[in-house]
């Protein structure tokens, strides 16, 4: 005699529908993986700016502890503060002073191409002095052939 439970299953036999107890991670890797490669591409195009050809020191970096307040000087001498901001060199001590007027621990950093003539940088920084601003740096790059 052969057994056979009472409610016609057998023992090698499943339920039609029985609950998967697993999840299935696949589709969510896949988004991940798209998402991680659209990052990857976009990050290098969020960090825009004004190209200037910096100066090389072997200057140690200031400490980034808030936001500084940029200036960059180009070759022709056209002034921009930020990434966008446009300003004349009398239009630079007011905009400061402004900025100033909400933060008093206010830093600027200046950009200045390495072909700016001398005497204009030093407009600059006499325009930025005479708004108040206390902490100013010069931005530099590293030297390529670091060899000392």
């Amino acid at each position: 005699m052969a057994m056979s439970s009472p409610k016609g299953e057998g023992f090698g036999r499943r339920r039609a529908f029985a609950p998967m107890s697993e999840i299935n991670v696949t589709p969510m890797v896949d988004v991940m993986l798209v998402l991680l490669i659209i990052f990857i591409i976009t990050a290098p195009l969020l960090t825009t700016g004004v190209n200037v050809n910096l100066p090389q020191t072997r200057a140690r970096s200031l400490p980034q502890d808030n936001k500084p307040y940029q200036i960059t000087v180009e070759k022709e001498g056209k002034i921009t503060i930020g990434t966008e901001a446009e300003a004349t060199l009398e239009e630079l001590g007011p905009m400061l002073s402004a900025a100033l007027e909400g933060n008093r621990e206010l830093r600027v950093y200046v950009r200045g191409d390495e072909d700016v003539p001398y005497g204009f940088m030093m407009q600059v920084i006499s325009e930025i002095n005479a708004a108040g601003v206390s902490q100013v740096a010069f931005v530099t790059q590293p030297p390529k052939n670091s060899s000392r």
